[in-house]
């Protein structure tokens, strides 16, 4: 089990402690067991701005996937709209094309989608790897 330290701890020092099972215990002893706790550094933190940007398109997707297939959220085909590999490709073209071939199967006209989503996705970062500080 993982427990954040408490703020006293100084917010230039982000600590986490692991909390683990003590060593054996002898036959017959009859001492409450009491768990070790070793610190551990927070080496990796997150851009919540970027991760915020994420969250709503994602959600912002869904919403459009919703209305495109026009149905319920359980019932839209099961496809997914990488925006990491999306972000990889070097020219709007190309991720217009990968969008279009997912949503093949949807017959609601699908371009302002398209060109909607690739306005959005303009200036991100990938996630796939955290942001060092």
């Amino acid at each position: 089990m993982a427990t954040v330290s408490s703020p006293e701890s100084g917010p230039h020092s982000p600590r986490v402690y692991f909390q683990s099972p003590s060593g054996p215990r002898a036959a017959g002893d009859d001492t409450e067991e009491i768990p070790v706790r070793r610190q551990g550094k927070v080496t990796v933190k997150y851009d919540r701005k970027e991760l915020r940007k994420r969250l709503n398109l994602e959600e912002w997707i869904l919403d459009q996937l919703i209305k495109l297939y026009d149905c319920e959220e359980e019932e839209i085909p099961e496809l997914e709209i990488d925006v990491d590999e999306l972000l990889d490709m070097e020219h709007d073209e190309d991720r217009s094309s990968r969008v279009k071939e997912l949503l093949v199967e949807c017959f609601k006209p699908t371009e302002t989608f398209v060109k909607d989503l690739l306005d959005k996705i303009r200036g991100m970062q990938k996630l796939s790897t955290p942001q060092k500080k």
